[in-house]
């Protein structure tokens, strides 16, 4: 439908623009809002890592649904300002200013509301009661007045400015004014302290992934199941993404991987062209993205429902390198740690499989990585696990010259024993991706 019909169209509509009750904060969402208490939380965990100091966030803006060919929609938040408040509002900011003679403070910044272009995009939250309720923040102001009150807190803050580096309207506004307006300014990047903060999950970040993964999995089942010789790539990609939004995810975590054959072997193939041979195996990575956190989930399996003695070999011994990891995952190990034991397994277990090499050889990429707003998500490498920290361990063998390449990957919830292992929905072991394969043979032929 054209744009250009839709004001028309709402001609004598009975279209309400007051401001629901969730409105800006994943209105209609299954995921639903943040609560309140662990936004205030978050702030309040910032503000005491930042000592003296202003903080600036700026919002994501809406993309140009004309030109910048948006996939999912025109507008998904900015992970760090969605995590201090909650809002998918666009064009607002967030101010944290920590003093040493005042109470820390915090403001918001919000659009005014544009009624008239509200007929097009629907209501928006402004400044007033609704956004104090949403967020816990007492202080909501209109976006006009941020750029020249935030240049004024800077000068009441110790000097001090923190700003995400990287993001070019916040960057611009330092250099446009902030460096006139006095004596030289101490600014500094806030992301390292928002990304330490970032790795330990809430309790509402928890139940966010725990969804994802749930989502995802059922995709992958679903996907697995349905897989015969001679469909697309794109099929499978299909089925999975199509579960992914049926379950209530509002958009992949990341761009679907559906490879097979030769293409099982590329690490980031995204294209799905592939038409599948009767001897494929399928590596599929892709996960669903639930309320702003995403799983990050692989599997593979044979697109003819049965793997070849070879194939089975080799996938075992990713199995069995991944339990490895797996099996040495508690508070305190480290990231570098479970690589260099999945490694290690892999090349003394590799017997005659890869010879004259070990197969450790064609594990060609990391062991995992930080999983939460973004598939790799912040935090550095270096910290121990703790409690409420998110990761994937994914080891894999790609060999292009026999067309193979197998990957498998789950995702992992820190506890205090050990580890909660999040995609467990999917199957891993050779018999029950089998008996999948074959319950979804059984499926088809009663059609």
């Amino acid at each position: 439908m054209s744009r250009l019909l839709i004001p028309a169209l709402l001609v004598g509509a009975a279209l309400s623009l007051a401001p629901g009750p969730s409105l800006g904060a994943q209105a209609g969402s299954p995921a639903g809002p943040v609560p309140v208490a662990n936004l205030t939380a978050r702030r309040n965990a910032l503000l005491a890592r930042m000592g003296t100091g202003v903080a600036v966030l700026r919002s994501a803006e809406e993309r140009d649904i004309e030109s910048d060919y948006p996939q999912d929609s025109d507008f998904r938040q900015d992970n760090d300002f969605f995590y201090l408040t909650g809002l998918e509002t666009p064009g607002s900011w967030l101010v944290l200013q920590a003093r040493d003679s005042a109470p820390p403070r915090v403001i918001l910044y919000l659009p005014a509301r544009d009624t008239a272009q509200e007929r097009w995009t629907g209501p928006k939250l402004g400044p007033g009661p609704e956004a104090t309720a949403l967020t816990g923040i007492d202080d909501v102001r209109p976006a006009d007045k941020a750029e020249s009150e935030i240049r004024g807190f800077a000068f009441t803050s110790g000097r001090r400015v923190l700003l995400k580096f990287g993001d070019k309207t916040v960057e611009d506004l330092y250099l446009r004014g902030l460096a006139l307006n006095g004596p030289a300014l101490k600014v500094e990047d806030l992301r390292p302290l928002l990304a330490s903060q970032r790795l330990v999950k809430d309790d509402d970040e928890i139940r966010r992934m725990r969804r994802a993964a749930v989502i995802s999995t059922d995709g992958h089942d679903a996907a697995i199941r349905r897989g015969v010789p001679g469909m697309w790539e794109y099929e499978l990609e299909g089925i999975l993404e199509g579960t992914f939004r049926y379950e209530g995810a509002e958009r992949v975590g990341y761009p679907s991987i559906v490879g097979t054959g030769i293409d099982a072997t590329v690490l980031h193939y995204d294209l799905s062209r592939r038409l599948t041979g009767p001897n494929d195996l399928v590596v599929m990575d892709a996960a669903a993205e639930f309320g702003y956190y995403t799983a990050d989930v692989t599997r593979t399996f044979p697109i003819n429902g049965k793997f070849s003695a070879r194939q089975k070999a080799l996938y075992e011994l990713v199995l069995a390198t991944q339990q490895a990891a797996m099996d040495s995952v508690h508070p305190g190990q480290l990231m570098g740690t479970l690589g260099r034991i999945a490694r290690n397994y892999m090349k003394e277990h590799s017997g005659d499989l890869c010879a004259p090499k070990t197969c450790d050889v064609y594990f060609i990429h990391g062991l995992g990585h930080w999983i939460g707003m973004d598939v790799h998500d912040v935090g550095d490498y270096r910290t121990p696990l703790a409690p409420g920290m998110m990761f994937t361990i994914e080891p894999g063998i790609y060999i292009p010259a026999e067309s193979i390449g197998i990957r498998i990957e789950d995702d992992f919830l820190v506890t205090d024993s050990g580890y909660e292992m999040l995609s467990r929905g999917a199957p891993r072991t050779v018999a029950d991706i089998e008996q999948l394969m074959a319950e979804g043979a059984r499926s088809r032929k009663k059609k």
